[in-house]
């Protein structure tokens, strides 16, 4: 990725965590509401090359680690989204039906998303963190889940065409 390519993007997941933490998290939604950045970096990486799936996760996830609501260690959502980044990307690099349906990109941002929280407890777990009890942090991700579900349509038009301009055809070669 060129250095103006990352610039922009990275100006781009900025803008969409504000978002997200002025915005977002004051609405309290039902089931724990969900994570913006979470579904558009995991968009942004169907959508691209695994390089730019793995930039792009260090760049969500570090604003991410930044988040107010964030309960884990510095570096743990930096971490946990570089790896759901390369993956999503590796998995939709190769394979033009999940670029080229929309529903199956749906699923996979949403399974993706699910994983990635369900990991991101996991290690937390692993690393002391605590989360409050299992009913609630189940709550939580299914709640997740079915706002990924609602939300990742609303996105991925929007996401497609930001990605579209930014990168044109190179990631899609």
């Amino acid at each position: 990725m060129l250095a103006r390519q990352f610039s922009i993007s990275s100006l781009i997941f900025l803008i969409i965590f504000l978002i997200q933490e002025s915005f977002i998290n004051q609405l309290r939604l039902p089931g724990g509401g969900f994570s913006l950045p979470l579904l558009i970096a995991l968009t942004w990486a169907a959508l691209s090359t695994p390089t730019v799936g793995a930039l792009t996760g260090f760049i969500s996830g570090f604003l991410m680690d930044l988040s107010q609501s964030s309960s884990g260690a510095m570096g743990h959502w930096t971490l946990l989204m570089i790896l759901a980044c390369y993956v999503v990307a590796f998995l939709g690099f190769g394979n033009d039906n999940v670029r080229g349906n929309p529903i199956t990109n749906i699923l996979l941002v949403s399974s993706a998303s699910v994983l990635t929280l369900i990991s991101f407890v996991i290690t937390g777990f692993l690393l002391g963190v605590s989360f409050g009890s299992f009913s609630r942090v189940l709550i939580t991700i299914l709640g997740n889940g079915i706002w990924a579900l609602f939300v990742t349509p609303l996105i991925l038009p929007i996401v497609t065409r930001l990605h579209r301009t930014l990168f044109g055809n190179q990631a899609h070669i």
